[in-house]
């Protein structure tokens, strides 16, 4: 059998009336299959990576902290896996940052520590997610979730990077966010003694002496500690915080209220040593007696 190949001339003859007259009459094909996919291909022109990366800067430098994000983001996609996607990376959390972005800075300063933990840098991304974390801190009416969150980030900053020119800050900023989730807790406590809601309120006064006795609300916390004891008739556990609270800040006006407040009940400042409170500071305690 011998095959028989179509006329190409009679197939381009087809092909026109099909499309009609000239090329504007190809859409009749489109018509024979209405779901036929139409693709154009793009040609994306290849932007080499510092040109990116100045665009980046450049941007930095007029304050458009935005687009300097989407230029940094643009290089860490084209160059994935690359020194200038790591670079591209930092930079993109450094921009969200600087533009009050903080959720975006956190969420790059995360992948960078997940992609380069060992990297010259790795301190500066844990630096910037604590920062973004600390920069959103409300006050202490409010939840304290962020003020948790920067501290952790903080601490951990401090203990991978002892030596990093970041630790000293992170430092100063730890005491600031001890004290603000020791005011949270006074808050609650007063809110409670207010109400007579006595043991409530001596467990948010423990907190702050169990875990922020550094911080400014050390003090009242002690003497809100013998109002409360006082109050449910428990006088040792009050007798052993005023003591407490006269050992630590003897020129405190809360000592001396609290000594006022013992005073009207028949009593005076003295240790209790099984008291959990002389077991958080029996160091002071102890080295002040041995003083003496």
């Amino acid at each position: 059998m011998r095959l028989i190949h179509p006329n190409r001339g009679a197939m381009a003859a087809v092909l026109l009336t099909l499309c009609g007259v000239g090329l504007g009459g190809c859409d009749a094909l489109d018509s024979i299959n209405p779901f036929a996919e139409k693709y154009k291909p793009e040609v994306v022109p290849d932007v080499p990576a510092d040109k990116l990366y100045s665009d980046g800067l450049a941007r930095m430098e007029d304050k458009d902290y935005e687009g300097a994000a989407k230029k940094f983001g643009e290089l860490d996609k084209a160059y994935s896996y690359s020194d200038w996607s790591r670079r591209a990376l930092l930079m993109t959390a450094y921009s969200n940052y600087e533009g009050q972005k903080y959720d975006e800075a956190i969420t790059a300063s995360k992948r960078y520590l997940q992609r380069h933990p060992a990297s010259k840098d790795a301190a500066y991304a844990q630096y910037l997610m604590a920062m973004s974390h600390y920069k959103q801190i409300p006050d202490v009416t409010r939840d304290q979730d962020r003020s948790e969150k920067a501290l952790a980030g903080l601490q951990e900053l401090v203990q991978k990077y002892p030596t990093s020119e970041y630790a000293a800050d992170a430092k100063a900023k730890i005491q600031i966010t001890r004290d603000q989730l020791a005011g949270k807790e006074m808050e609650v406590g007063r809110f409670y003694l207010e109400r007579r809601n006595f043991p409530a309120a001596i467990n948010r006064f423990r907190d702050v002496v169990s875990k922020y006795q550094t911080t400014r609300h050390a003090e009242e916390a002690l003497e809100r500690l013998v109002e409360a004891y006082m109050a449910l008739g428990i006088t040792a556990e009050a007798q052993t915080a005023a003591a407490v609270l006269g050992h630590n800040f003897p020129d405190s006006p809360w000592y001396k209220d609290a000594f006022a407040l013992l005073q009207n009940g028949g009593l005076e400042p003295r240790e209790e040593k099984s008291s959990w409170l002389s077991k958080i500071y029996r160091g002071v305690i102890g080295r002040t007696a041995e003083a003496q």
